[in-house]
């Protein structure tokens, strides 16, 4: 059994005991834990974690990471007692690293990794019928450096490499759309394809759900900027019983990482409260031929001295870094589709969608265009209230966000390093109509294809150091079979 007496009590915590702040009306900030504990996130430590797990009464401890495929995975502990728990926060577990990222071309040899856990990330999993603290982790070698082979180390590595070589913090968010499924009962006489974009309910039958996704992410430290419904519907039918409703949750811009372990917890979280209310949850790009398809665009917001600095200026023109991240997707977009468009089914969202863009170029508003600015939202007086961004349009819902929001931010180191940008810039500009496809590179048609551009691209990912070779071959193996 644990023993309070076994710790001193950390300075500056909320009694636990007392009521819960969603009980007495205090709701913000949106954090749970950061309730609770009565600081941010940035400045937690062991202790406090200890202190939660104590008065709180946890009895479990979950280590969460995501593996070579992009989903999350678990590592389950019941502290024996606080000196044991206190190990697990500190230090992690070992694991098997063939089983975790075999298909990153770990070496069986080098097999051995370890899962250790980022204090700042912990959360109080809303789905366990037992309490149970979950961590967000990192993964190390035998010799406690950052595994090569993580996505997570990959994503790191680029975020830093950018940082450090550039001064830009690059933000993103994803858009995360999905389609509910259900059997269909004598409620449901509204839904209609192409007439779902922000119905209302009763108009929409998983409006409940995404409220309750959206408060949850938001408790478990997950920013959410809106939801809403979204525009696909399938009807029920003899070879399909379920009824498919689409939505989409759009993040809120976090640094690279952050977004990245944002877009996994939400697939999480809908899956889960999908599961529980005996409904459907798919991210596939594709619900149904024929019918609108799921895409998971990324927007980018390079930061610098706190300035979003993704858009243009005083003088309409593009700002450096927003000029350096669009030249550099134009030259390496089709190569990020082997992480961003991982199945069959992406090639046919492309092919059907009435959006979908065909070639490789970027624009202001255009939803044809496959890199575009979008509008910026503002008040009376001129003032934006939300950030300018870079919206990348082609990536899924089989995105590996890690490894393509590293690719990301890749693209923007090679868009700086560029003499003829200016040249580039000019030549991939969308024009509506009048676009000379001499000029520009066509969206990879087929997983071929995408092997051919990722060959094209290697030494551009590889930069740095941050992908590592056999990382490449192995993608590049598994798209050519």
């Amino acid at each position: 059994m644990l023993n309070p007496q076994n710790i001193d009590k950390p300075h500056g915590i909320r009694n636990i005991n007392t009521p819960d702040p969603v009980e007495d009306d205090r709701v913000l900030p949106a954090g749970k834990l950061q309730r609770i504990i009565g600081k941010a996130s940035s400045s937690w430590t062991i202790d406090d974690l200890i202190e939660v797990v104590r008065d709180r009464r946890i009895r479990l401890i979950s280590l969460m990471h995501v593996a070579g495929d992009g989903w999350l995975k678990t590592l389950d502990f019941v502290p024996r007692d606080f000196s044991h728990l206190r190990d697990v926060l500190r230090a992690g577990e070992r694991a098997d690293g063939s089983s975790l990222f075999g298909n990153m071309g770990i070496q069986a040899d080098r097999s051995d990794v370890v899962i250790r856990p980022r204090i700042d990330t912990a959360f109080l999993d809303p789905f366990t019928p037992l309490p149970t603290l979950a961590i967000l982790c990192s993964h190390y070698d035998r010799h406690g450096s950052p595994l090569p082979e993580s996505p997570d180390t990959i994503l790191r590595f680029a975020y830093e490499r950018t940082l450090h070589d550039t001064g830009i913090d690059l933000h993103a968010l994803g858009e995360v759309e999905y389609f509910l499924g259900k059997k269909p009962d004598e409620g449901d006489i509204y839904g209609a394809d192409d007439r779902g974009y922000h119905a209302a309910s009763p108009f929409v039958f998983g409006e409940p759900l995404r409220r309750e996704a959206m408060a949850i992410l938001a408790e478990i430290g997950v920013p959410i900027k809106y939801g809403h419904s979204e525009v696909g519907y399938i009807p029920a039918s003899e070879s399909n019983p379920l009824i498919w409703e689409q939505h989409e949750l759009e993040l809120a811009l976090l640094p690279l990482p952050r977004a990245a372990e944002a877009v996994a917890l939400t697939a999480w979280v809908l899956r889960n409260l999908a599961h529980q209310k005996s409904m459907r949850c798919s991210l596939d790009p594709i619900a149904m031929k024929g019918h609108a398809g799921s895409g998971m665009h990324f927007h980018m917001s390079p930061v610098i001295d706190g300035k979003h600095l993704g858009g243009e200026n005083e003088n309409g023109d593009l700002e450096n870094p927003a000029k350096w991240l669009i030249a550099g997707l134009t030259q390496i977009g089709a190569a990020l589709m082997a992480f961003g468009n991982r199945s069959e089914e992406s090639f046919i969202r492309l092919s059907q969608g009435k959006e979908a863009p065909k070639f490789v170029t970027w624009g202001k508003y255009n939803r044809k265009a496959l890199i575009r600015l979008p509008v910026v939202a503002m008040d009376d007086e001129g003032r934006t209230v939300s950030h300018p961004t870079v919206e990348f349009r082609l990536p899924d819902g089989t995105t590996h966000p890690h490894l393509l929001l590293a690719g990301i931010a890749q693209g923007i180191m090679h868009g700086k390093s560029m003499d003829n940008i200016d040249d580039i810039l000019s030549k991939t500009k969308f024009v509506l109509d009048k676009q000379d496809a001499s000029n520009i590179t066509a969206v990879p048609k087929n997983r071929e294809e995408v092997a051919d551009a990722l060959l094209k691209s290697r030494d551009i990912l590889e930069a740095g150091a941050v992908f590592p070779e056999k990382v490449i071959d192995r993608v590049i193996a598994d798209l050519q079979k």
